[in-house]
């Protein structure tokens, strides 16, 4: 098995990459050597040359593998630190929606406000939760719970706290009062229902006929 290139750090692609190209180069050179000697060896030089040409592959493959492993440990370092920034500063966001609800977010207060709220959105934090949308338990917590005539599912009617997510990752879910459709309310009829109606009907005036 070929060893890692001295010296070469994690992201040092430039250690790596030269010690590639120096293999192929003593590959190539041995090759040449090998093929002017001409001599009765031929055959085991040809095999040394593949042998040769095997490592080199080899270590083709091993680098391009260890730079795709160090491109992939990058992105999760840094989506973790972008993770644990944003969730540090949901507090934050949620006095300034307490603050605008109030109508505190006034003047010099809510130009930082707003700009807070840009870069996080750029950052990928998205804020979710709105009232009349279904009541979903991976992404709505609920606090209030009620009955009413006017909803014909689960339901979230106010939004106590918004929630937060990066990606399809919640970071946080809504707290939310939950409405319940009315116990005992009447549903319009479905098709199936009519077509049963009218077959009775039917069924009744054949009777009918008959006697």
């Amino acid at each position: 098995m070929t060893e890692k290139p001295q010296g070469a750090e994690p992201g040092d692609d430039s250690a790596a990459e030269e010690a590639v190209i120096k293999a192929a180069e003593e590959a190539a050179s041995a090759g040449a050597e090998d093929t002017d000697a001409g001599t009765p060896g031929d055959a085991t030089a040809k095999r040394e040359l593949a042998e040769r040409t095997a490592d080199l592959q080899r270590l083709q493959a091993e680098y391009q593998n260890y730079r795709k492993r160090v491109e992939r440990d990058r992105l999760t370092v840094r989506e973790i630190a972008v993770s644990n920034i944003l969730e540090s500063l949901i507090p934050v966001l949620d006095d300034i929606g307490r603050a605008r609800d109030h109508g505190e977010v006034t003047g010099g207060f809510k130009s930082v406000a707003e700009s807070l709220e840009t870069v996080v959105a750029k950052l990928g934090l998205q804020q979710f939760g709105k009232e009349g949308e279904p009541f979903d338990p991976t992404m709505h917590e609920a606090l209030m719970h009620s009955y009413s005539s006017d909803v014909t599912e689960d339901t979230c009617v106010q939004i106590l706290q918004p929630g937060y997510r990066i990606g399809e990752r919640i970071i946080r879910p809504a707290m939310v009062a939950v409405a319940e459709p009315q116990p005992g309310t009447q549903t319009a009829p479905g098709p199936d229902a009519d077509t049963a109606k009218g077959g009775e009907k039917k069924d009744q005036a054949d009777g009918g006929s008959d006697s």
